[in-house]
């Protein structure tokens, strides 16, 4: 079969060539009496798709003719010839051989073996429902590769036709521009910040030895690092790195910041920061707000009362920095979504819109592994400024950082999003590892200031910033915060001095 199709728009997407290609058998498997109509529509969908239906086959028992050859042997032979083995697994365990044994479960087995591409879809429903074999094929399957979940027929069959395409692009069957490196946003050079291009250069040549001297024009700049093509388009990353009002273009690059006064979401929340700006500024506003809110390690003077007083946050700030700078550098921009940060009493969760690359699993996120950025335009200029390493290591530093803290283990979802749960101090109440035969106490940012006006009503705004670790900013936050509950007044101006009541 000879194929050369160029589906374009703006003269940029999707071009792909294929010489004589054989399709890509895709195997669906499941307990057939609970997904026939999910099968029969997957088969059809498929074959009628105008690009699907180029390159898959896909195989049901259903259509095979009957012959004299045991049904177990068929399709074992079936999942050996596959390319992708296709699952649908729900209530049923389906019928069980002299072992105890389902055909769903020996093909998985088989195709796992085989080390076939495996595509992975469980039907939503109460657990209780679900025979107890089932569940332990599910959890099987987890630990191996990356599911996805689905309500109904239609929610499948958009599911899979995304797995799909994705296979297509990983294998290089077809190719397309990733969206950080696309031109049609419309942006000029006008639309950028020079002073942000200059502070980039500058702080990428102290972190890593960037080669571009600082007095670099913005366009050479954006040439040496792929953001600008020969016709002076911008590419989405140099709008979503240096850019004046990134959300100009990309709505939905922000970040939502949220705490919880419990362990569930529930009103009323203490606080909700909705951020926006450049991908830097993301990431150093949505680390501040973390941890301005959790609780510090306050230490006692050693050297008279001059001597700065020792503090440690409860979390290490490179794990909380690393999660969210992983998910502004690889979320899908394409999403309605935003980045959420969720701050509840016993842990920090960060969610972002999009799912692992192709071959990665939520266990391989625990050691070492492939860097595969989804937007790799975006990943660079990052990695250059000292936000990211390349090499793969980033959620393992997560894991490391959190047990040297003595900390639970960090946990890795991936579901419809990408999640990130870091846990917070033990909930038993006893001081971690790294804080034992130390002196001192455990305090919220808003506690520590208040000691510290009890201590020294006349203190400034700038001085609670160095002593507490954070932006004058913040502690106008904070200050607001605690005006508005009615804990601290300002008696005086400037010269005065503050209040606290009901303390």
């Amino acid at each position: 079969m000879e194929l050369e199709l160029d589906l374009c728009s703006n003269d940029e997407c999707l071009r792909y060539t294929n010489k004589k290609m054989k399709r890509i058998k895709i195997f669906i498997s499941s307990v057939q009496s609970e997904f026939a109509e999910e099968r029969a529509m997957l088969c059809h969908y498929i074959r009628t798709d105008v690009l699907l239906g180029k390159f898959f086959e896909p195989f049901i028992f259903e259509e095979v003719p009957a012959n004299e050859y045991p049904t177990s042997h068929v399709y074992l032979k079936e999942v050996e010839l596959c390319d992708i083995y296709l699952g649908l697994y729900g209530n049923l365990y389906g019928y069980e051989d002299e072992e105890g044994v389902s055909p769903t479960e020996r093909e998985y087995d088989l195709a796992a073996s085989l080390h076939k591409s495996r595509l992975i879809y469980i039907k939503s429903i109460g657990e209780e429902n679900r025979h107890p074999k089932e569940t332990a094929l599910i959890r099987k399957v987890e630990r191996d590769i990356v599911r996805k979940t689905f309500v109904d027929i239609d929610g499948l069959r958009t599911s899979v036709y995304a797995s799909l395409i994705r296979y297509l692009e990983e294998k290089e069957y077809i190719r397309w521009r990733p969206f950080d490196a696309s031109n049609d946003n419309g942006g000029t050079l006008e639309d950028l910040d020079e002073n942000k291009m200059r502070n980039f250069i500058h702080m990428a040549r102290t972190k890593r030895n960037f080669p571009l001297p600082v007095e670099t024009s913005p366009t050479s700049l954006l040439t040496h690092l792929d953001l600008i093509d020969d016709k002076g388009r911008l590419a989405n990353a140099a709008v979503l790195l240096f850019g004046k009002k990134p959300q100009k273009y990309f709505i939905t690059s922000e970040v939502k910041c949220v705490q919880f006064y419990g362990n569930v979401v529930e009103k009323p929340m203490p606080a909700y920061q909705i951020y926006r700006g450049d991908v830097f500024e993301l990431v150093d506003q949505a680390t501040s707000f973390v941890m301005s809110r959790i609780d510090n390690w306050v230490g006692t003077r050693e050297e008279g009362e001059k001597a700065d007083i020792p503090t440690r946050p409860e979390l290490p700030i490179d794990a909380v920095k690393e999660a969210i700078v992983n998910a502004v550098c690889h979320r899908d921009y394409t999403s309605n979504a935003s980045v959420q940060i969720m701050l509840f009493r016993d842990r920090l969760e960060v969610w972002n819109p999009g799912t692992l690359p192709y071959g990665l699993t939520v266990q391989k996120l625990h050691g070492p592994h492939k860097s595969l950025p989804a937007n790799p335009l975006l990943a660079d200029p990052m990695y250059w400024n000292g936000y990211i390493e390349k090499v793969g290591t980033g959620t393992e530093d997560i894991i490391n950082k959190c047990r040297e803290y003595g900390l639970k283990t960090p946990e890795f979802y991936q579901e419809e999003d990408f999640r990130v749960v870091i846990w917070r101090k033990k909930n038993d109440g006893s001081v971690p590892e790294v804080y034992q035969g130390v002196p001192g106490v455990y305090q919220s940012v808003p506690e520590q200031l208040l000691d510290m006006i009890k201590s020294n009503p006349s203190i400034s705004r700038d001085e609670l910033s160095k002593q507490l670790n954070i932006s004058v900013r913040q502690v106008r936050k904070i200050i607001d915060q605690l005006k508005g509950d009615g804990v601290l007044t300002r008696e005086g101006g400037d010269a005065g001095k503050w209040i606290i009541h009901n303390r």
